[in-house]
């Protein structure tokens, strides 16, 4: 058995359709089939039981799962170790405002103890650049939000989240349980700056949705988008459940897609250091909220 065929499995296993474990591994479904069926003729077993719906685990299919597990951090050791001996590695891992802190101290354990030899290099992207350096070729891996250009990027969705509209306490539209964009057609939005990604800046300025006029000030951190919300009452886009200021509210918006918290990185460059790191943070997640939305 390849290590490769079973990273292959343990994507089917873990996602139980082969459509969105081909998505997650970045190719296209009939060859991660075959690969799939080549192991279970070789193994001389079934290991997963198809239906139209997708996939469910044998008795067999579930062993095997755990123990790929173990045999792909194992190799993910090995790797770090021999690594180790040519001297410190350092991974940059860019951030998107507080997205490395929404798991972050689960995920900084779980990597020190499979590259206790490697060296992790944090950087903070502003609200500008939703790649967090990632397409600047300033960080090997990011963990930000969706939706964004991503040309050349792969990404892992670790998490969706609901989004809501971010409003002065005294607003009279703070004092409603649900919003839909429609509501705010006439509310002047933040701007990001002039070169900000377009695909990112549609979605947070509801402009995706043809809600947002844009016509408030530019804003480049979280920090400027409350400040801006308080001092000129204009509103913002936010994901649910983020604790806010003393004097603004986040109300939930019915007809806003959800905000995708990913792992992203460039395709050419997924190096072992990468993709590992890419797996430990997708296990530190599941750990951390085993009934996550994606």
């Amino acid at each position: 058995m390849e290590l490769r065929t079973l990273h292959y499995f343990v994507a089917v296993a873990e996602e139980l359709h082969f459509g969105r474990a081909a998505a997650r591994l970045q190719m296209t479904q009939p060859p991660l089939s075959r690969a799939i069926k080549q192991l279970e003729a070789d193994l001389g077993c079934v290991l997963l039981l198809r239906s139209p719906t997708g996939v469910a685990l044998t008795p067999a299919g579930v062993l095997l799962h755990e123990e790929a597990c173990a045999l792909l951090a194992q190799a993910d050791r090995a790797r770090a170790r021999v690594t180790a001996l040519t001297g410190p590695v350092t991974l940059t891992v860019g951030t998107l405002a507080d997205s490395a802190e929404e798991f972050g101290t689960r995920l900084a354990a779980a990597y020190r103890e499979h590259h206790p030899g490697a060296r992790i290099r944090i950087r903070e992207s502003d609200l500008t650049d939703p790649t967090a350096g990632l397409r600047a070729g300033l960080v090997d891996v990011a963990l930000t939000r969706a939706p964004f250009d991503d040309t050349g990027i792969a990404t892992r969705t670790l998490r969706s989240d609901g989004v809501g509209v971010v409003l002065r306490t005294d607003d009279p539209l703070a004092r409603r349980d649900g919003l839909r964009l429609a509501d705010l057609a006439e509310r002047r939005w933040f701007r990001f700056p002039d070169g900000t990604d377009p695909v990112w800046q549609a979605y947070w300025t509801g402009a995706a949705g043809d809600g947002g006029r844009c016509d408030g000030p530019v804003v480049r951190t979280a920090h400027e988008c409350m400040q801006s919300v308080l001092w000129n009452g204009t509103v913002g886009l936010m994901p649910l459940g983020h604790t806010l200021p003393e004097g603004v509210t986040l109300v939930p918006l019915t007809d806003m897609p959800p905000s995708r918290f990913v792992i992203a990185w460039r395709t050419a460059d997924a190096t072992p250091l990468i993709r590992s790191f890419v797996r430990i943070a997708e296990s530190a997640h599941r750990t951390a909220d085993p009934a996550r939305v994606e």
